[in-house]
């Protein structure tokens, strides 16, 4: 019989139980005083018990009603909180994110997206995982990333892929290299040097792009070296192990061994990429996506130029 109590039962009951008097519950709680009196004697009758000691001047709470006053708004404390959470989840205010990003996009937008991100929503709890194109990709594909930070990813069914931020090539070479004095220089003129690169296994159109640089004159350079992370590439070309073409952002992280030279009729740019399911429509997916969608491109660009 208990669970015949409903949430305004106990709403009526606490409000008579703090005005004591029926009157100014009822005008409190927008009712009139006959159904208020029936729904407390109605609540009293599935409790078994009596819960006030009425008089014609007085009204006053028994130790049962005491008791369950406590009990009272302590329930409806905790459903107010369970329905404020739900509606905080619903607009994708609280939870958890898996973000899959390449690390080369901390030196250029990421930074940035992500205060904006924990600013807007900091009860949402990130989890970020480093790692290449094509690994961020298959982890959407698999289920374990929610959305993921690209550099030029490959086109995959069932993914949307957006353009957040282009950024040009430049040639990266060593301080000693006969071309370092130059402000700018061709791709072609570096076709004969032993070129550093990463894997194509990181991704083939971020592996495909820069090279297709030379494709219009000749054959590709040799790749001499191959390395995982842009500060190792840029530690190998300093030591005169090569030289490479990379994403305009690598310039935050050059040393002195290396410099680094704008590509002239480059017409290529890299971009930074967002990517999701187009059929996740979860409101924390879609707001994350709006952040870094809509992020100040001045903020982007003072990234870059660090």
């Amino acid at each position: 019989m208990d669970t015949d109590i409903e949430l305004r039962h106990l709403r009526y009951f606490v409000a008579v139980a703090e005005e004591l008097h029926f009157g100014r519950a009822a005008q409190r709680l927008h009712l009139a005083q006959p159904p208020l009196s029936q729904q407390i004697r109605r609540l009293e009758e599935l409790l078994g018990h009596q819960l006030f000691l009425r008089t014609s001047r007085s009204v006053a709470l028994t130790a049962a009603g005491e008791a369950f006053l406590l009990s009272a708004r302590r329930t409806l404390r905790n459903v107010q909180r369970d329905l404020d959470e739900a509606r905080s989840v619903g607009r994708g205010e609280v939870g958890s994110l898996h973000i899959g990003f390449v690390g080369s996009a901390m030196l250029a937008t990421l930074p940035a997206m992500l205060r904006a991100y924990g600013q807007a929503y900091p009860r949402v709890l990130l989890h970020l995982h480093e790692s290449f194109t094509s690994s961020v990709l298959a982890g959407l594909e698999n289920g374990s990333l929610d959305a993921g930070i690209l550099r030029d990813g490959d086109p995959v069914p069932g993914l949307e892929i957006h353009t957040i931020f282009s950024e040009p090539y430049v040639a990266v070479l060593p301080a000693s290299h006969p071309l370092s004095a130059r402000k700018s220089i061709s791709a072609t003129s570096l076709r004969n040097d032993p070129f550093v690169f990463y894997p194509p296994t990181a991704g083939i159109r971020a592996f495909e792009k820069p090279l297709s640089l030379f494709d219009r004159t000749g054959p590709r350079p040799r790749i001499v070296q191959v390395a995982s992370h842009w500060v190792t590439i840029l530690e190998l070309v300093g030591a005169g192990l090569g030289v490479t073409i990379a994403p305009a952002c690598v310039r935050r992280i050059a040393t002195p061994d290396v410099v680094c030279l704008r590509l002239r009729d480059a017409e290529i740019t890299s971009n930074i990429e967002l990517a999701l399911h187009q059929s996740d429509k979860r409101p924390i997916v879609r707001q994350f996506a709006q952040i870094a969608m809509h992020k100040d491109r001045a903020d982007q660009r003072k990234a870059l130029s660090r």
